[in-house]
């Protein structure tokens, strides 16, 4: 069994909080929210991705991502360390495993921020948690939001935009949408199934 956080006792199975999962499509404001419940909510712990991606500007190691190596996210997947890992737009990220196990035992709310692709490999390993769909008010307003970035190439926006696409489709796997029309109401809804007492 992993150790668990500030030595605390494991908490019973039954009474353990539910791993959440956030997904969606690309630009759909995952992180803004995200951001926002937890500038409230601080005990909300958020899991931090590993990803072979470059930083963006002000992103900082340990805190957005785990900025990795493409060796050492191979040897990361090849020892079995991530929950789950995909490749998108030509970079892998992946969630490590024994971080979030650490504070599900120690009965501390779980949450995932990850992709489509990620989201469908946590339900195969544990089943019992829970995916939430975070959908745009409209595809329009996806596109204004993916194009107004100004952080990426044309191409890389391209292919967001077809990502998105697959994504939107696979809405009915997820047990819970929730439209992004307010960022601080979204966040209230998040947190209410976060399940924080």
């Amino acid at each position: 069994m992993a150790a668990t956080s500030r030595g605390a006792s494991p908490v019973p199975p039954e009474s353990r909080p539910r791993l959440t999962v956030l997904s969606g499509p690309s630009g759909v404001g995952k992180s803004t929210v995200v951001a926002h419940m937890r500038n409230e909510h601080p005990e909300v712990w958020l899991s931090v991705s590993a990803t072979t991606r470059k930083p963006r500007p002000g992103e900082k190691h340990g805190v957005q991502y785990f900025f990795v190596t493409d060796e050492e996210m191979d040897k990361l997947i090849a020892n079995g360390e991530l929950l789950e890992w995909a490749e998108f737009a030509g970079n892998r990220y992946g969630t490590p495993r024994a971080a979030v196990l650490e504070r599900l035992e120690a009965g501390e709310p779980v949450l995932l921020e990850i992709d489509l692709q990620g989201a469908r490999l946590v339900r195969e390993s544990m089943p019992e948690a829970q995916l939430v769909f975070l959908a745009p008010p409209s595809w329009d307003e996806l596109v204004r939001r993916l194009t107004g970035r100004g952080t990426e190439a044309p191409e890389v926006i391209e292919r967001r935009l077809a990502a998105a696409r697959v994504e939107l489709a696979a809405e009915s796997e997820f047990d819970t949408t929730l439209v992004n029309t307010s960022v601080k109401d979204v966040a209230r809804e998040l947190l209410a199934l976060v399940n924080v007492v």
